[in-house]
């Protein structure tokens, strides 16, 4: 669905980008090129899927090569301006100079970074929240980065530190600001950033809002980020798959499979696990297992299971390229425990996953749940539905996107 006000976005472009050097000797930053199309057009793809219609670039450094890529954006099917500032100009002036240019409600993004956010969701968070800004904020629980933010329980950003180095921090701030334009003139009139100007003078105010993600981000920020950014838009297409009730006949609430004895394919399962892999989908597993910490099941007959459940789903020309498991107890308070989105979340760092595009299949409303907190599309498994039918459904080439989506439950 198309955002509800938001129909403009201003893109930070005009740095020197002198970490991705000798790229950036002749380039800048957003047009590096990422499994063979610039970073910045990925961005605008993204953006017109949300209903945004125009893009405003605050160049600086090369503007000169965006201009001539992108021209009025005619050919990328959105409206694009330009707003050029020499290249020594910071990001908070470079965002005054544009302001006669910015509509009234907009969205500012830094141009080496992309994250599958949810936008419209960010955009209520942002209008329930009635603050005059959002940040997007990576939760970065696993040191993904040097984390610059702290937020707090009321849901507004607290601490924003450039330096990185206050006391509390734990979030990184990753962009996708939702912004009224009238706070743009609190970024003052100095040569300087808007981390040390706009964002330090909203937290103060309290007006700075957070919106969290556990999603990873991408771009060409640095060599390493580029070769992970290459990874993550190069995947072949995933599907996430719940264990009991998908691929096996589920035990009743309280027991478990304890043994390959008490195996038993359900009708469809390993035709599914097939036609995913003829269709050239990774398949990974997504499993509570509550019996191991409740002293039925034992750790090694698990992965003994496991191991025959990879040998058979091979013989039948089908594939399980990882498998998670969360073997705490109910009552654990555990992160990894579905409806807990923590194993669709480790899944997306080890394989670079988007989990936008990427569907989950289960069996229950806890699937479904942990589904919709990581942001993954979900299909229900069932009697009416087999892992086969699923299996054809996402991967027909005749499947319209919008019949695709229509069947989603």
């Amino acid at each position: 669905m198309p955002l509800a006000c938001v129909r403009q976005a201003a893109v930070l472009a005009g740095g020197y980008g002198k970490r991705m050097l000798p790229l950036t000797a002749s380039l800048p930053k957003p047009l590096i090129s990422v499994v063979g199309k610039p970073f910045a057009e990925r961005l605008a793809d993204w953006l017109r899927g949300w209903g945004v219609e125009r893009l405003l670039l605050l160049c600086g450094w090369h503007a000169e090569a965006l201009v001539s890529h992108f021209g009025d954006g005619s050919r990328f099917g959105i409206e694009i301006e330009y707003s050029i500032a020499p290249a020594a100009t910071e990001t908070a002036r470079r965002l005054r100079r544009a302001e006669s240019m910015l509509d009234r409600h907009f969205l500012l993004l830094y141009g080496d970074n992309f994250c599958p956010i949810h936008l419209e969701q960010a955009e209520a968070h942002w209008l329930d929240s009635r603050l005059p800004a959002q940040m997007t904020l990576y939760d970065n629980r696993d040191g993904y980065s040097r984390a610059n933010v702290a937020s707090d329980e009321s849901g507004r950003v607290r601490v924003y530190d450039p330096g990185r180095n206050a006391a509390g921090l734990r979030e990184v701030d990753i962009g996708f600001l939702f912004l009224d334009r009238q706070v743009v003139e609190l970024a003052g009139e100095a040569n300087a950033s808007l981390g040390e100007t706009l964002y330090p003078e909203l937290v103060r105010r309290r007006m700075l809002g957070a919106y969290r993600t556990r999603h990873r981000y991408y771009g060409p920020s640095t060599p390493a980020r580029l070769a992970e950014t290459e990874r993550f838009f190069s995947q072949p297409p995933t599907v996430l798959l719940d264990r009991d009730g998908v691929l096996n006949r589920k035990p009743a609430r309280g027991e478990y499979v304890r043994s390959w004895d008490e195996w038993e394919w359900l009708p469809g399962a390993l035709d599914g696990l097939r036609a995913f892999r003829r269709s050239g989908w990774r398949v990974l597993v997504i499993s509570n297992q509550a019996g191991v910490a409740r002293g039925v099941i034992k750790p090694g007959e698990l992965d003994r299971i496991h191991a025959r459940m990879h040998i058979e789903a091979g013989q039948a020309g089908g594939r399980i390229d990882g498998i998670y498991v969360c073997p705490h107890g109910w009552n654990e308070g555990c992160g990894c425990r579905k409806p807990s989105p923590g194993m669709l979340f480790q899944a997306q760092r080890d394989w670079a996953l988007d989990l936008s595009r990427t569907w989950f299949l289960g069996d229950d409303r806890r699937d479904a749940e942990a589904a919709g907190r990581a942001g993954c599309p979900f299909l229900m498994i069932g009697p009416e539905r087999s892992l086969l039918a699923a299996a054809r459904l996402l991967t027909g080439s005749t499947q319209s996107e919008e019949t695709l989506w229509q069947n989603a439950s």
